[in-house]
This record gives C-alpha cells, structure tokens and sequence, in this order.
C-alpha cells in the first residue's frame, strides 16, 4: 500500500422523524450532509442529499396520511444507506426497475425514482409495520492518498 493507510469509517446511525410537509425536505438533507461531513464519511454527500431530497419529497406528496415520516440514516464502513418510512404499504412505483413510460422531458417532476436508480449503489423498498421504507445506498468513494 506504499505507506499509506486506509481508514474505515465508523458505523453510527440516525432515526429522526419529520413531519408530512414539504418542509421536511431541506431538514432531511441538513441531517444527511451533517451526519456525512461530522464524521468524515466517504460516501458522496451531494449525492446522498439529492437522493435524500428525492426519496422524503415522494414520501410527502404521495401518501396521503398525515402522520409523520421517519428518516433513518446508517453510516457503515462500505459507504450509508438512507432510508425514509412513511404510512402508506403500497410499494414506490418503479424503482426497482424502469416504468412502461420514460419521464416527460419537459415536466417539473418524474424524474425522482430514476435519479435513485441510478445514482445509487442499489434501492429498494420493504415492509414495515406502519406502511413501508424506501432505501438506497451509496458506495464509499475511493480514499484520496495524500502525498507521503
């Protein structure tokens, strides 16, 4: 390794609920980009934010209980994982997999599921007991190898 020293990050997490309002968004991104960069974690905040952003703006305008929306952070030696728990079981549209249709160009929204798609090191949804959680991870990014 020439000397130099690969440091794993250490495991911790977050669960924090937000409330059913769009003003859950920026707070869920604040929490993401502060759990990242306190800890010195190597996975990409401006891409965990976005997907963050993503994944509570869905939670808020697609389900339609009013009770709160639960944002669980995991920071692991691989990279994190962002989950977001909201009351509704039925499962995100297509984000597993394309939809039957690609996103109008030129609408404002459409494009979320996509963005976590491919961005993401993989995504996913499950069950809970209160409706279900909506997940991606982000893979570490390759240590910068400071000059010796």
């Amino acid at each position: 390794m020439n000397g130099h020293t690969l440091h794993e990050a250490p495991s911790a997490s977050w669960r924090v609920a937000l409330p059913h309002t769009a003003a859950a968004v920026p707070v869920a991104r604040a929490l993401v980009r502060t759990a990242l960069a306190g800890l010195e974690h190597p996975a990409d905040s401006d891409t965990a934010e976005l997907l963050t952003a993503e994944l509570v703006a869905n939670a808020v305008e697609h389900t339609v209980d009013a009770g709160p929306i639960e944002l669980v952070v995991e920071l692991l030696p691989g990279g994190c994982q962002v989950e977001v728990h909201d009351p509704d079981p039925a499962p995100p549209g297509a984000l597993t997999r394309p939809g039957p249709t690609a996103p109008d160009p030129w609408q404002e929204h459409g494009r979320g599921l996509l963005l976590i798609r491919a961005l993401s090191s993989s995504c996913g949804h499950r069950p809970t007991g209160s409706g279900k959680a909506v997940w991606f991870r982000l893979s570490a990014l390759p240590p910068r190898l400071s000059p010796a």
